[in-house]
């Protein structure tokens, strides 16, 4: 239908599109802030006054905490895109940046995909979609191998009561589905838009191994660094935990929270609460957990949102 449009139409759509995804970030990011029933805007100003949040040696140590962050999700993606096409570190600033813009209020980012296969012609596309997904598979890899000692570490410490029986059996019912839907995929040739089990065991088997590990290193660099981040925080709120205990909490957290389905922007939320569960057996505050929870989210995902606005609406296709 978009071929078959006069090219200034055309033109017209494509900037409406682009002024519509960051609006619709921006204001998804107000609500959070200032219609939220579980935050309290003013309260949060006023307790991070109490707390001496605003100084200014604290705002730069996070924003350059953020900023490493930032630097090795891009390298990670320069690296990775490499073995199919090769890019400048502008380009994928560019597109990583801007890729967080478009999935800030999509389905666990799943806007991401899209936005970055966008940036490549169609002959590309395919490839770019995998080689995103294989970038967050490593980082999911990272938080989930971190999450197992963490989470262990937390039930060995600290007496809960689980039931394991039913634990044991959900385990087994998610195993059996997994190995179920495998088998399936497998016997059915099952195949969506020219992707099929077959073809994405082969890419990833493919796939130069230097390169995997090296993005798995980088994934686990930025792990490292935000976690620090968290722990940093902690401290700043008058915390006293050492580090290894407190990351033992925060792996953990991050486990739980990155197997709950969840809209990105609230993301602040699911981490919040499961948060302020994992940190009440040290006795945290819950406004202090909702407050490290919110800081987070704004210092890695707002403030890189709101970069990237500049490179959706600065955004031009590439000539097929």
């Amino acid at each position: 239908m978009m071929n078959t449009l006069p090219y200034k139409t055309k033109q017209f759509f494509f900037v409406l599109i682009k002024i519509s995804i960051v609006v619709a970030a921006f204001y998804f990011i107000y609500l959070k802030l200032t219609r939220n029933s579980s935050f309290e805007y003013s309260g949060f100003i006023d307790f991070l006054n109490k707390n001496n949040l605003f100084s200014l040696k604290i705002i730069v140590f996070l924003v350059v905490l953020t900023g490493f962050n930032c630097f090795f999700e891009i390298l990670k993606w320069h690296k990775l895109v490499s073995v199919t096409r090769k890019i400048s570190f502008k380009s994928a600033l560019e597109q990583s940046l801007g890729s967080l813009t478009a999935s800030i209020f999509t389905p666990n980012r799943i806007g991401e995909y899209g936005a970055k296969a966008m940036h490549y012609t169609k002959e590309f596309r395919k490839s770019i979609l995998l080689i995103n997904l294989l970038s967050n598979v490593l980082q999911m890899s990272v938080t989930v191998i971190l999450g197992i000692i963490g989470l262990w570490f937390f039930i060995s410490a600290y007496p809960i009561a689980l039931n394991y029986s039913k634990i044991f059996l959900t385990l087994t019912l998610i195993a059996f589905i997994i190995t179920l839907m495998v088998f399936v995929l497998r016997k059915t040739k099952f195949t969506i838009k020219g992707f099929s089990l077959e073809k994405l065991k082969g890419f990833i088997l493919n796939y130069p191994k230097k390169i995997i590990f090296y993005a798995f290193c980088l994934s686990l660099l930025r792990y490292l660094v935000f976690s620090f981040q968290f722990y940093y925080l902690l401290a700043i709120f008058g915390i006293d935990i050492p580090y290894l205990h407190a990351m033992a909490f925060i792996t953990s957290m991050y486990l739980l929270a990155s197997i709950i389905p969840t809209i990105f922007i609230f993301d602040v939320v699911v981490k919040g609460g499961v948060a302020i569960y994992l940190f009440s057996y040290v006795g945290v505050n819950p406004v202090t957990v909702i407050s490290i929870t919110t800081i987070m989210w704004l210092f890695n995902f707002v403030i890189p949102s709101i970069i990237g606005s500049y490179f959706v609406l600065n955004f031009k296709s590439p000539k097929n």
